[in-house]
Protein backbone atom coordinates (compact mmCIF):
# COMPACT_ATOMS: atom_id res chain seq x y z
CA UNK A 1 0.00 0.00 0.00
CA UNK A 2 0.80 3.89 -0.57
CA UNK A 3 1.97 5.24 3.10
CA UNK A 4 1.88 8.94 3.37
CA UNK A 5 3.94 10.73 6.05
CA UNK A 6 2.78 14.68 6.32
CA UNK A 7 5.93 16.75 8.86
CA UNK A 8 9.25 15.72 8.86
CA UNK A 9 10.61 17.68 11.54
CA UNK A 10 12.47 16.53 14.95
CA UNK A 11 10.10 13.56 15.89
CA UNK A 12 7.77 12.86 12.10
CA UNK A 13 11.45 12.75 10.68
CA UNK A 14 12.87 10.54 12.31
CA UNK A 15 9.63 8.81 12.41
CA UNK A 16 9.07 8.57 8.83
CA UNK A 17 12.59 7.18 8.50
CA UNK A 18 11.45 4.13 10.83
CA UNK A 19 8.40 3.46 8.43
CA UNK A 20 10.52 3.69 5.60
CA UNK A 21 12.92 1.19 6.76
CA UNK A 22 10.64 -1.01 8.43
CA UNK A 23 7.31 -1.01 7.00
CA UNK A 24 8.19 -2.53 3.44
CA UNK A 25 5.01 -0.15 2.05
CA UNK A 26 5.88 2.72 -0.80
CA UNK A 27 6.26 6.06 1.37
CA UNK A 28 5.37 9.14 0.42
CA UNK A 29 6.44 12.43 2.17
CA UNK A 30 5.51 16.03 2.46
CA UNK A 31 6.75 18.90 4.57
CA UNK A 32 7.06 22.73 4.09
CA UNK A 33 11.02 22.08 4.35
CA UNK A 34 12.84 20.92 1.47
CA UNK A 35 15.60 19.71 3.30
CA UNK A 36 13.12 17.70 5.32
CA UNK A 37 11.59 16.12 2.56
CA UNK A 38 15.21 15.63 1.16
CA UNK A 39 16.35 13.90 4.58
CA UNK A 40 13.61 10.99 3.96
CA UNK A 41 13.67 10.79 0.08
CA UNK A 42 17.30 10.01 0.20
CA UNK A 43 16.64 7.01 2.30
CA UNK A 44 13.65 5.89 0.38
CA UNK A 45 11.06 7.99 0.88
CA UNK A 46 9.26 9.78 -2.37
CA UNK A 47 8.85 12.89 -2.09
CA UNK A 48 5.56 14.48 -3.00
CA UNK A 49 5.15 17.11 -5.20
CA UNK A 50 1.83 18.53 -3.20
CA UNK A 51 0.11 18.06 -0.02
CA UNK A 52 -3.06 17.08 -2.24
CA UNK A 53 -0.53 14.43 -4.35
CA UNK A 54 0.30 13.17 -1.47
CA UNK A 55 -3.31 12.59 0.00
CA UNK A 56 -4.76 11.37 -3.13
CA UNK A 57 -2.41 8.84 -3.45
CA UNK A 58 -2.19 7.26 -0.29
CA UNK A 59 -3.97 4.46 1.53
CA UNK A 60 -2.82 5.70 4.86
CA UNK A 61 -1.91 9.02 6.27
CA UNK A 62 0.29 9.64 8.89
CA UNK A 63 0.49 12.78 10.51
CA UNK A 64 3.61 14.83 12.77
CA UNK A 65 2.53 18.58 13.41
CA UNK A 66 3.57 21.00 16.19
CA UNK A 67 -0.28 22.54 16.97
CA UNK A 68 -3.46 21.63 16.66
CA UNK A 69 -4.21 24.03 13.99
CA UNK A 70 -1.72 22.31 11.87
CA UNK A 71 -3.47 19.37 12.07
CA UNK A 72 -6.68 20.99 10.92
CA UNK A 73 -5.20 22.94 8.04
CA UNK A 74 -3.76 19.32 7.06
CA UNK A 75 -7.26 17.77 7.22
CA UNK A 76 -9.66 20.64 6.32
CA UNK A 77 -7.85 22.77 4.62
CA UNK A 78 -7.39 23.50 0.66
CA UNK A 79 -6.29 19.90 -1.05
CA UNK A 80 -6.62 18.07 2.54
CA UNK A 81 -7.50 15.10 3.51
CA UNK A 82 -11.41 15.79 3.45
CA UNK A 83 -11.39 17.32 0.35
CA UNK A 84 -8.87 14.76 -1.85
CA UNK A 85 -8.48 11.54 0.38
CA UNK A 86 -10.09 8.43 -1.47
CA UNK A 87 -13.20 6.61 0.73
CA UNK A 88 -10.81 3.59 2.89
CA UNK A 89 -8.13 5.92 3.65
CA UNK A 90 -6.81 5.77 7.37
CA UNK A 91 -6.41 8.81 8.35
CA UNK A 92 -3.79 8.69 11.88
CA UNK A 93 -2.45 11.77 13.75
CA UNK A 94 0.89 11.47 15.36
CA UNK A 95 0.90 14.27 16.61
CA UNK A 96 -0.34 15.86 20.41
CA UNK A 97 -3.33 17.90 19.83
CA UNK A 98 -6.56 18.47 20.86
CA UNK A 99 -9.40 15.77 22.07
CA UNK A 100 -12.30 17.79 20.83
CA UNK A 101 -10.62 18.38 17.62
CA UNK A 102 -9.88 14.98 16.75
CA UNK A 103 -13.71 13.88 17.66
CA UNK A 104 -15.05 16.86 15.39
CA UNK A 105 -12.84 15.63 12.10
CA UNK A 106 -13.04 11.94 13.38
CA UNK A 107 -17.04 12.51 12.59
CA UNK A 108 -16.37 14.91 9.34
CA UNK A 109 -14.09 12.19 8.09
CA UNK A 110 -15.95 9.22 8.65
CA UNK A 111 -18.76 10.89 6.31
CA UNK A 112 -16.44 10.94 3.76
CA UNK A 113 -16.09 7.01 4.52
CA UNK A 114 -12.73 7.95 6.02
CA UNK A 115 -11.32 6.90 9.24
CA UNK A 116 -9.26 8.15 11.92
CA UNK A 117 -6.79 7.54 14.73
CA UNK A 118 -5.16 9.61 16.94
CA UNK A 119 -2.01 8.34 18.08
CA UNK A 120 0.38 10.52 20.31
CA UNK A 121 3.70 9.16 21.01
CA UNK A 122 6.02 9.48 24.10
CA UNK A 123 9.52 9.11 24.19
CA UNK A 124 10.72 12.28 22.20
CA UNK A 125 13.47 12.69 19.36
CA UNK A 126 15.86 10.24 20.76
CA UNK A 127 12.73 7.28 20.85
CA UNK A 128 11.36 8.63 17.39
CA UNK A 129 15.28 8.02 16.12
CA UNK A 130 15.66 4.51 18.04
CA UNK A 131 12.01 3.06 16.84
CA UNK A 132 11.22 2.78 20.76
CA UNK A 133 8.07 5.20 21.26
CA UNK A 134 5.21 4.99 23.47
CA UNK A 135 2.15 4.86 21.18
CA UNK A 136 -1.29 5.31 22.41
CA UNK A 137 -4.04 4.93 20.28
CA UNK A 138 -7.50 6.37 20.68
CA UNK A 139 -10.47 5.14 17.79
CA UNK A 140 -11.90 1.59 16.55
CA UNK A 141 -9.81 -0.81 17.46
CA UNK A 142 -10.57 -2.72 14.24
CA UNK A 143 -9.22 -0.16 12.63
CA UNK A 144 -5.69 0.03 14.86
CA UNK A 145 -5.75 -3.66 14.64
CA UNK A 146 -5.53 -3.32 10.47
CA UNK A 147 -2.86 -0.68 11.03
CA UNK A 148 -1.13 -2.20 13.87
CA UNK A 149 2.19 -3.33 12.55
CA UNK A 150 2.70 -0.30 10.74
CA UNK A 151 2.46 1.65 13.87
CA UNK A 152 4.81 -0.82 15.52
CA UNK A 153 7.02 0.62 13.28
CA UNK A 154 7.59 3.54 15.47
CA UNK A 155 7.50 1.67 19.12
CA UNK A 156 6.51 -2.11 20.47
CA UNK A 157 4.35 -0.65 23.07
CA UNK A 158 1.41 0.59 20.87
CA UNK A 159 -1.77 1.05 23.21
CA UNK A 160 -5.62 1.37 22.82
CA UNK A 161 -6.48 3.31 25.10
CA UNK A 162 -10.45 4.12 24.02
CA UNK A 163 -12.68 5.93 21.75
CA UNK A 164 -11.61 8.52 19.46
CA UNK A 165 -9.37 11.20 21.25
CA UNK A 166 -8.34 8.91 24.38
CA UNK A 167 -5.04 8.31 23.00
CA UNK A 168 -4.29 12.55 23.23
CA UNK A 169 -6.19 12.41 26.80
CA UNK A 170 -3.55 9.50 28.17
CA UNK A 171 -0.61 11.52 26.63
CA UNK A 172 -1.63 14.84 28.37
CA UNK A 173 -2.19 13.26 31.44
CA UNK A 174 1.59 11.52 30.59
CA UNK A 175 2.56 15.15 29.92
CA UNK A 176 1.29 16.57 32.79
CA UNK A 177 2.82 14.28 35.37
CA UNK A 178 6.20 14.85 33.71
CA UNK A 179 6.17 17.89 33.58
CA UNK A 180 5.13 19.30 36.91
CA UNK A 181 7.21 16.84 38.47
CA UNK A 182 9.95 18.93 36.77
CA UNK A 183 8.38 21.87 38.18
CA UNK A 184 8.05 20.22 41.61
CA UNK A 185 11.57 19.31 41.36
CA UNK A 186 12.91 22.72 40.12
CA UNK A 187 11.17 23.96 43.51
CA UNK A 188 13.01 21.54 45.97
CA UNK A 189 16.28 22.61 44.55
CA UNK A 190 16.31 26.06 44.71
CA UNK A 191 14.89 25.67 48.61
CA UNK A 192 17.84 23.64 49.16
CA UNK A 193 20.32 25.76 47.30
CA UNK A 194 19.11 28.63 49.45
CA UNK A 195 19.55 26.66 52.77
CA UNK A 196 22.89 26.16 51.85
CA UNK A 197 23.20 22.90 50.33
CA UNK A 198 25.06 22.10 47.73
CA UNK A 199 23.87 20.84 44.53
CA UNK A 200 25.89 17.97 43.59
CA UNK A 201 25.32 16.20 47.22
CA UNK A 202 21.72 17.10 47.21
CA UNK A 203 21.36 15.40 43.74
CA UNK A 204 23.15 12.50 45.16
CA UNK A 205 20.91 11.90 47.87
CA UNK A 206 17.70 12.19 45.74
CA UNK A 207 19.22 9.55 43.08
CA UNK A 208 19.15 7.00 46.34
CA UNK A 209 15.44 7.87 48.15
CA UNK A 210 12.30 8.16 47.49
CA UNK A 211 11.89 11.51 45.68
CA UNK A 212 13.87 10.16 42.65
CA UNK A 213 12.10 9.80 38.81
CA UNK A 214 12.98 10.32 35.30
CA UNK A 215 11.68 14.07 35.34
CA UNK A 216 13.79 15.16 38.69
CA UNK A 217 16.89 13.24 36.58
CA UNK A 218 16.20 15.66 33.66
CA UNK A 219 15.56 18.61 36.11
CA UNK A 220 18.88 18.00 37.62
CA UNK A 221 20.94 17.42 34.95
CA UNK A 222 20.07 20.24 32.98
CA UNK A 223 20.72 22.46 35.87
CA UNK A 224 23.56 21.20 37.43
CA UNK A 225 25.11 21.12 33.77
CA UNK A 226 23.55 24.71 33.16
CA UNK A 227 22.71 22.91 29.43
CA UNK A 228 19.18 23.98 28.65
CA UNK A 229 19.28 22.83 24.90
CA UNK A 230 16.58 21.27 24.02
CA UNK A 231 14.95 18.22 21.70
CA UNK A 232 12.07 19.68 22.77
CA UNK A 233 10.99 22.56 23.43
CA UNK A 234 9.39 24.44 26.19
CA UNK A 235 6.78 26.33 23.96
CA UNK A 236 5.28 22.78 22.20
CA UNK A 237 5.51 21.50 26.58
CA UNK A 238 3.20 24.54 27.36
CA UNK A 239 0.94 23.86 24.29
CA UNK A 240 0.34 20.74 25.92
CA UNK A 241 -0.44 21.84 29.63
CA UNK A 242 -2.32 24.49 27.85
CA UNK A 243 -4.49 21.38 26.44
CA UNK A 244 -4.63 19.80 29.27
CA UNK A 245 -6.40 22.64 30.92
CA UNK A 246 -8.98 22.66 28.23
CA UNK A 247 -9.64 19.48 28.77
CA UNK A 248 -10.46 20.04 32.82
CA UNK A 249 -12.08 22.99 31.59
CA UNK A 250 -14.23 20.71 29.36
CA UNK A 251 -15.01 18.34 31.99
CA UNK A 252 -15.69 21.06 34.96
CA UNK A 253 -12.69 19.36 36.75
CA UNK A 254 -10.03 21.31 39.38
CA UNK A 255 -6.48 21.14 37.77
CA UNK A 256 -4.35 23.45 40.33
CA UNK A 257 -1.16 21.36 40.04
CA UNK A 258 -1.71 21.97 35.96
CA UNK A 259 -2.44 26.01 36.70
CA UNK A 260 0.35 26.22 38.53
CA UNK A 261 2.79 24.59 36.04
CA UNK A 262 1.40 26.38 33.28
CA UNK A 263 1.90 29.46 35.00
CA UNK A 264 5.37 28.72 36.01
CA UNK A 265 6.19 27.75 31.99
CA UNK A 266 4.45 31.00 31.01
CA UNK A 267 7.07 32.96 33.15
CA UNK A 268 9.90 31.47 31.71
CA UNK A 269 8.25 31.75 28.19
CA UNK A 270 8.37 35.80 29.29
CA UNK A 271 11.91 35.19 30.03
CA UNK A 272 12.74 34.54 26.70
CA UNK A 273 13.16 30.41 26.79
CA UNK A 274 10.76 29.30 24.89
CA UNK A 275 12.95 27.49 22.30
CA UNK A 276 14.74 25.90 25.53
CA UNK A 277 14.16 22.68 27.26
CA UNK A 278 10.98 22.28 29.78
CA UNK A 279 13.78 22.06 32.73
CA UNK A 280 14.58 25.92 31.87
CA UNK A 281 11.49 26.76 34.01
CA UNK A 282 14.02 26.56 37.16
CA UNK A 283 15.89 29.62 35.51
CA UNK A 284 12.82 31.25 36.96
CA UNK A 285 13.33 30.63 40.69
CA UNK A 286 17.25 31.03 40.06
CA UNK A 287 16.63 34.68 38.74
CA UNK A 288 13.67 35.71 41.06
CA UNK A 289 16.27 34.51 43.91
CA UNK A 290 19.30 35.66 42.70
CA UNK A 291 20.81 32.65 43.09
CA UNK A 292 22.36 29.65 40.75
CA UNK A 293 22.33 26.12 40.46
CA UNK A 294 25.01 25.54 37.72
CA UNK A 295 27.36 28.21 39.89
CA UNK A 296 27.46 26.25 42.53
CA UNK A 297 27.88 23.66 41.47
CA UNK A 298 30.99 24.49 39.21
CA UNK A 299 32.60 25.92 41.87
CA UNK A 300 31.84 23.23 44.66
CA UNK A 301 32.09 19.67 42.44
Amino acid sequence: MTVGFVGLGRMGGNMCRNVIAKSGEDVMVYDLSPEAVEACAAVGGRAATSLGELVAAADVILTSLPKPENVEAVVLGPEGIAERAKPGTVYIDLTTSSPELARRLAAQLEEKGIEMLDAPVSGGPVGAEAGTLGVMVGGKEEVLEANRKLLETLGANVIHVGPIGSGLIAKLVNNLLGIASVATASEGLMIARAAGVEPRKLDAVIRASTGDSLAYRALADKAISGDYSAAFALDLAYKDIHLLLELADELSMPAPMGASTHNLMRMAKGLGYGELDPTVVVRVYEQTQGLRITEVAEVES
